[in-house]
Parts: structure tokens; sequence; C-alpha cells
């Protein structure tokens, strides 16, 4: 397939772990002539990046949100989105194992879109351009929102003088049960609800609407 790629944005969370598995892979990394330049940078820095390269290699980003009309003038060009989060205290096995949207407008650009999500140990599978907001909301609301989540429930451990470091442990048995709800709610518990919100109500008052709100989505 394609033997050189040039990453921009390589010191960056995503760059570097892209970066050391195409390293791993023996894949020449370019700092100009590439037959690949993918952009791991910023959304808003992806356009003015792209308008930067001459038209010729192929060109890809690896943002969930931004379309690929970011990408102009370049018609040879898709996007990579590694459903992951990383983190510079970890290296390439970030990506193993992860799914990844492929977004691509010809199909030889998926072609390459799912050569490259492979070889870096990904899953692809295809997603539309337009869909690209629905798809990163859910994202969002699976990475970003757990953490505002346990953030939540470490204040109300700490306001009941309970240790916030036994949440991840709770947390992680979640997700290895498979989602399966327990608790209150689930168990038609309503009376055990209601003194939960008049705890956070007496304690955390401003934590209530978000306790409602969740038990509600729960509850549906």
């Amino acid at each position: 397939m394609l033997e050189t790629v040039q990453i921009v944005g390589a010191s960056g969370r995503v760059g570097s772990a892209v970066a050391a598995r195409l390293a791993e892979r023996g894949v020449p990394l370019r700092d100009s002539g590439a037959e690949l330049v993918l952009f791991c940078v910023p959304d808003a820095a992806i356009a003015e990046a792209a308008r930067a390269v001459e038209p010729g290699p192929w060109i890809a980003h690896t943002s969930g949100a931004t379309p690929l009309s970011a990408l102009d003038p370049h018609a040879r060009r898709f996007g990579l989105h590694p459903l992951q989060t990383f983190t510079h205290a970890r290296g390439p096995e970030q990506l193993d194992g992860a799914h990844a949207a492929v977004v691509a407008e010809s199909a030889e650009a998926r072609h390459i879109g799912w050569w490259l999500a492979q070889l870096l140990g990904l899953e692809p599978f295809d997603l539309a351009d337009e869909a690209r907001p629905l798809y990163h909301a859910g994202a969002a609301v699976a990475s970003n929102y757990l953490v505002t989540l346990h953030r939540v429930a470490s204040e109300l451990f700490r306001a009941a003088d309970a240790p916030p470091e036994g949440l991840a442990r709770l947390m992680r048995r979640t997700i290895d049960n498979g989602f399966e709800l327990t608790g209150p709610i689930e168990r038609g518990d309503w009376e055990t609800v209601e003194r939960h919100r008049r705890a956070i109500r007496a304690a955390r008052p401003e934590l209530e609407p978000l306790y409602d709100v969740l038990a509600e989505a729960t509850a549906r």
C-alpha cells in the first residue's frame, strides 16, 4: 500500500501513539515528501495545516468531529478517527483493538483508510461524513462525561467521608459486567432514590439537578 507517512502533530497524544505504532510496523516517517500526510492536530488547526500542503499526496486527519471539507483543496483524502482516549503516559498499545471510524468519499480512499486502521491495530468501520456530529456526541458522552460522573461521585463520597478511591474499581466492574444495570432504579426502589435526593440537597444542592436528570434517563 503506501510506503511513507508524514505525521503533522507527532508530539501530541494521538500523534505520538500513531508514530510509535508506524515505527513498530517499519513504516518510514518523513518530514516531507511522504505518500500520506496525516494530521494529528487540534480540530481548529486542520484546515490551515491542509492548505500548507501542496496537492499530490494522500491527506487524512484523525478528528472525530471535523468534516472532510476541512481538507480542501485536496481531493485524495479521508478521515480516520480512533475511537479511544489517549494519554502521553502510554504508548502505541493504546491503539490495540480500539474501533476506528473511516470517512471516505471514494472506494480508493476507503481502501486506504481501512488499510491504515488495520496497520495501526484498530478495528475500522465506515462512517458517513454528515453523521460525524452525532457519532462524536456519542463518543463524548461515553468518554468525557464518564470523567464528569467520576468527579461528581467523588464529591458525594467526600461529603460522606467515604474514600473516592473505591469508585474506580466499581466503575470498571460495571463495564466488565457489560453495563448491566443494578441498584435502586433497576429494583424500582424509589424511596431510596428520594433519600438520595434529600441527602444531596442537604450536602451538595448544586448536584441535585444532575442527579435528577440521570435518574430520569436511567428509569427510561
